[in-house]
């Protein structure tokens, strides 16, 4: 395929994802995708899987999770078999309530018409506030006594 190929086939994903189509965005993927995100103790979804039934998982988790408010893809670079994509989304944590903004970037490897990795980069300190239990405060602030 072509980069401008690749960057359709991924334009393509996007807007599944957007429809919740997620059935139709596992098509899009090799049986053996590689999807790499990073750590979060607090973010229940995030992390690494392999091939479609993982990454329908992840799409599920996410799905409890959160709900997109804003997810804006704004411009893709395709060259040989990577697509790099940048965008911003607002989210909302559904167990706290909390919404955050989250620039990110997605880097695609297309193989055989299909996408065969997939790796983001995003703003995981914003997301992990939002995920957090919000912290009631046990330590009163009492009035210091001077003698």
């Amino acid at each position: 395929m072509s980069s401008q190929e690749n960057k359709q086939l991924v334009m393509q994903g996007y807007q599944m994802f957007k429809n919740k189509d997620i059935k139709g965005l596992l098509t899009l993927y090799t049986d053996d995708i590689e999807w790499i995100g990073t750590e979060s103790e607090y973010i229940p979804f995030l992390g690494t899987y392999k091939g479609k039934k993982q990454v329908e998982q992840f799409f599920m988790t996410m799905e409890q999770a959160q709900e997109a408010i804003q997810f804006e893809p704004q411009v893709f670079i395709a060259e040989d078999d990577k697509v790099v994509v940048t965008g911003q989304a607002i989210w909302l944590v559904k167990a706290t309530g909390q919404r955050y903004e989250n620039p990110w970037v997605h880097v695609f490897t297309i193989r055989d018409k299909k996408i065969a990795r997939f790796q983001q980069y995003n703003n995981t300190a914003a997301a992990e506030a939002a995920y957090k239990p919000s912290q009631t405060s046990s330590r009163q602030q009492k009035p210091s006594v001077h003698h």
